[in-house]
């Protein structure tokens, strides 16, 4: 763990102070309670009004309540409760009909995590757990989500980072996985062939929230043993069959 910013600290705990009372707050109020400097307030009090975490209340001058910005980051978070409960009801119907295990992941950085496990009944043990963070790059559920990124926005994630290999088929080259992406997004649908781990594949489908934008991907994992052309071909239809519910849950109406 790294050392707490103060500057930092300080404006959380003047957000966190408009959760009591009217939700309306001066920056003589904002002083007293918190025992800061009044520059420091003023600061504060500015640098939060600039990124529309506070604005001022109509009529009463002097007065600030929360903003926008702090509305936006509480749907947000308020989206992802959902997606991840909505995750895990798609996810448990989706493993009944196959008896396979399912997934739902999300993409912070060049990494997924899992927000979402529903086991098989079968024997295997998954390298995967809900909460745990995985290389996108070596799974179906991180390509899918890879590839719904723009180009630039790729490219930043990407520029400068080294692409860990988990199996000996993991991609690490950066242009063979911008390749593999392409497909990704021409067929709608992403594979993984032992690529995080040395005895499974899995198949991808994204899911996408109300706007229409990718999310969080779906995937199912199959031990090589039960693995071949045709049973791909089925889970692939049956990831986004679970997928599309999904989306549909978190409010999608739109073709993907």
């Amino acid at each position: 763990m790294g050392r707490l910013v103060p500057a930092v600290t300080r404006a959380l705990d003047i957000l966190e102070l408009f959760l009591d009372g009217d939700g309306t707050l001066s920056a003589p109020e904002i002083t007293r309670k918190l025992q800061l400097p009044r520059t420091t307030v003023h600061e504060l009090i500015t640098t939060l009004a600039a990124r529309s975490c506070l604005v001022p209340v109509p009529g009463q001058p002097g007065r600030f309540r929360l903003g926008v910005r702090t509305y936006q980051l509480g749907s947000r978070y308020a989206e992802q409760l959902d997606l991840a409960a909505e995750g895990e009801r798609v996810a448990r119907e989706v493993a009944e009909t196959c008896d396979e295990t399912v997934h739902v992941a999300i993409l912070e950085g060049l990494d997924v995590i899992y927000i979402a496990k529903v086991d098989s009944t079968h024997a295997v043990r998954m390298v995967s757990a809900a909460g745990r963070r995985l290389p996108a790059h070596c799974t179906s559920v991180g390509k899918m989500l890879l590839a719904s990124l723009s180009q630039d926005e790729f490219d930043t994630r990407i520029d400068g980072r080294e692409l860990a290999a988990m199996t000996p088929e993991s991609l690490t080259d950066p242009d063979e996985l911008r390749a593999a992406l392409a497909v990704v997004r021409e067929r709608g649908i992403a594979t993984e062939h032992r690529e995080s781990h040395p005895d499974v594949s899995c198949v991808a489908a994204p899911v996408r929230d109300s706007a229409g934008r990718v999310v969080a991907a779906l995937s199912i994992s199959v031990p090589m043993i039960r693995w071949s052309e045709e049973r791909e071909a089925e889970l692939a239809e049956l990831a986004a069959k679970g997928a599309d519910d999904l989306s549909a849950s978190l409010g999608h109406r739109g073709p993907g």
